[in-house]
C-alpha cells in the first residue's frame, strides 16, 4: 500500500492559520476536503545522511565520510521503494 498526502484540508493552501478555509469562511480540520482544493506548495530540502536510505549501512557510497547533515550526491531518500 502506497503513502500518500490526503488531498484535505490541513494540506490545502486555503487554510489559514487559525483552521478556518479561506474560500468557504468556515472552521474545518483534516476531515474535510473540497472541490476547490489547492495543494499548499512546500520544498523540503532535508537531503542528507540523515535522512538517506543508505547510512550506515552496506550500500552506503562513502562510509569514511558519511556523517549527519552531509550532502551526498549519492544520497536515496527514506521512502525510497524497492
Amino acid at each position: 500500500m502506497s503513502i500518500r498526502l490526503a488531498s484535505n484540508c490541513s494540506n490545502c493552501e486555503n487554510l489559514s492559520s487559525n483552521g478556518v478555509c479561506k474560500v468557504h469562511g468556515v472552521k474545518v480540520n483534516d476531515s474535510y476536503t473540497c472541490d476547490t482544493f489547492q495543494m499548499k506548495a512546500a520544498l523540503k530540502d532535508n537531503r542528507n545522511c540523515d535522512s538517506c536510505l543508505k547510512y550506515e549501512t552496506a550500500d552506503c557510497a562513502n562510509p569514511q565520510k558519511a556523517a549527519p547533515g552531509m550532502l551526498c550526491s549519492h544520497w536515496a531518500p527514506q521512502n525510497a521503494n524497492a
